[in-house]
């Protein structure tokens, strides 16, 4: 079987430019929707006008930017949630919290329908995500890698030039770094990643030049 190359489009949501993606196996048109942080409507016409098959929404971690439309594209396609990690589970209790915190409208909470944990396969289609634990943005941030395709959704782990912040509650500096350099990267410098805002960038770019990390 001739391998096809994993399809993506990256949607930047609400006053945070926050980047959903929508990845899909092209044979299948099988579709994942992952952090889904605001404008519902915006990622449910993209999804329609691409013809694709959503199967599940995937959530990195649990603030407000990157799950504010989860409940919502959920119920709207059918499909569950999936992520974060569990220790993310105090940030989507708060999410009434996080909307008056951050002038964001009110959001519908919710309860992931499973937790999902390192190491763990998401099938999308014909092609498979591995899901890393990589804490320090928050305790329970995920990271989802195809190693066939060689790219990976870190969410607010990694930035081009930059890293994630660690000063909100239970964040840890420490455990970010470590994430990055033990988790991500090792996955190889040819790894395109997608990051949780702005830019896209490879992992070898940042591993020679972002001044947080750089080796």
């Amino acid at each position: 079987m001739i391998q096809t190359p994993v399809q993506f489009r990256i949607i930047p949501v609400t006053a945070f430019q926050q980047n959903t993606t929508l990845l899909w196996c092209e044979r299948t048109r099988a579709a994942v929707i992952v952090d889904p942080g605001g404008e519902a409507e915006r990622i449910l016409e993209q999804v329609a006008a691409l013809e694709l098959k959503p199967e599940y929404v995937l959530l990195t971690h649990g603030h407000l930017d990157h799950v504010g439309a989860s409940a919502e594209v959920s119920r709207r396609l059918g499909i569950p949630i999936w992520g974060p990690h569990a220790d993310d589970a105090f940030w989507l209790n708060a999410l009434a919290e996080q909307c008056e915190m951050f002038g964001f409208p009110p959001v519908t909470a919710f309860e992931p329908d499973r937790w999902l944990r390192a190491g763990e396969r998401i099938a999308v289609g014909e092609e498979t995500l591995e899901v890393l634990h990589c804490p320090g943005h928050t305790p329970g941030h995920l990271v989802f890698f195809d190693a066939n395709d060689k790219l990976a959704q870190v969410g607010d782990v990694l930035f081009k030039g930059s890293i994630g912040r660690t000063d909100f509650p239970r964040g840890n500096h420490r455990q970010l770094l470590d994430s990055i350099r033990e988790r991500l990267f090792p996955l190889g410098d040819d790894v395109r990643f997608i990051p949780g805002h702005g830019p896209m960038s490879t992992l070898g770019e940042e591993r020679r030049t972002n001044p947080f990390v750089r080796e």
